[in-house]
């Protein structure tokens, strides 16, 4: 338990160091002296301040929210369906947010007149499609009662929605479609310091409930007649971790896109580095391997003049399909050691 509890301070460390080089790297280098007086000597505020308060900070705390997030969904759906392969996207949940933001963007006279902000309604729309999804399979697994069977529903309605979404942008107007490709490309510079509280809440909010499931996943990993055995409600902690997941993927889908691999591969470098299958330590162990994915991600973007230009999803597709290789060609058992 001692090198688990340093372990987890070391990536406390690391994510507050690469959270700090976030706020220093860019286009523009600001040194460590002018961040901290952006912070902590407030007087006439500078263009560098302006810019580390107003620019960087959120894109940092953006980042924290997205990969801790998506990596806590990830570790619960492939608890849920005890596949090594399973994450956000899986269940057509990401899907489904990207057709609510697809509404919003592509379909603007559909809402235009609404006192809303374009903020708020992408997050709601997003929502609102994720939560459409989550509906349609959760009566599925009431109905069929099996993760397997539920797993291949879940991605049958993940190619039914996209198909939606490709319809409205064939349909599309061309600079609200060049919009939604560059959204779905993902970005953490989306967000504003307004608009963090319409990221961070709900998805604070859902992963507060995931921390609550550490010692039901862990039954429910012996299988469901076990856990069920061992008196744990399966089938409510089944909904509670579909629904969390739910929120989690959509919240973070409407702000940064639709982000590939974090939520797949987070678990298993989690599961690699503390040889554990106890899902207590691997809830707190997957929300700063995300944070720290999701920075150095960020990171190589901004830092290096070289990747100015080029999408977050490819940095994240290159450094999680390895892993996701690595899981096929171990099996099942890759990391489960306790």
């Amino acid at each position: 338990m001692r090198k688990a509890i340093g372990a987890l301070a070391f990536l406390g460390l690391l994510v507050l160091l690469l959270a700090c080089l976030g706020l220093m790297a860019g286009s523009t280098s600001i040194p460590a002296a002018s961040v901290w007086a952006a912070f902590f000597e407030r007087g006439t505020p500078d263009a560098m301040g302006a810019v580390v308060r107003e620019v960087r900070l959120p894109e940092v705390l953006t980042a924290i929210l997205a990969g801790s997030g998506l990596a806590v969904g990830g570790l619960l759906m492939q608890a849920v369906f005890r596949n090594p392969l399973a994450g956000p996207g899986v269940l057509g949940i990401t899907s489904g947010a990207s057709l609510g933001v697809a509404v919003v963007v592509l379909a603007q006279p559909l809402w235009s007149f609404l006192p809303v902000s374009a903020g708020m309604m992408t997050t709601l729309a997003a929502l609102i499609g994720a939560l459409a999804v989550l509906l349609l399979i959760v009566l599925a697994d009431r109905r069929l009662g099996d993760a397997a069977t539920l797993l291949i529903v879940g991605l049958m309605v993940g190619y039914f929605v996209s198909a939606f979404t490709s319809l409205l942008q064939a349909s599309g107007e061309a600079r609200a479609l060049k919009g939604f490709v560059l959204w779905g490309m993902g970005s953490f510079a989306g967000t504003t310091l307004a608009d963090l509280p319409m990221l961070a809440i709900p998805v604070l909010m859902a992963a507060a409930v995931a921390f609550t499931l550490g010692k039901p996943l862990n039954a429910l990993m012996l299988g469901e007649q076990e856990a069920a055995a061992l008196g744990v409600a399966t089938g409510r902690v089944r909904l509670l971790a579909i629904a969390s997941t739910g929120v989690l993927a959509g919240s973070i889908t409407a702000w940064c896109g639709p982000i590939a691999f974090l939520g797949l591969a987070v678990p298993h470098v989690a599961r690699a580095l503390f040889r554990t299958a106890d899902h207590r330590l691997l809830l707190p162990a997957v929300v700063l391997l995300g944070a720290a994915l999701a920075l150095a991600c960020d990171l190589l973007l901004r830092a290096f003049p070289a990747m100015h230009g080029v999408p977050l999803n490819v940095v994240t597709s290159l450094l999680g399909v390895p892993v996701v290789l690595w899981v096929l060609i171990r099996g099942r058992n890759w990391g489960t050691r306790s």
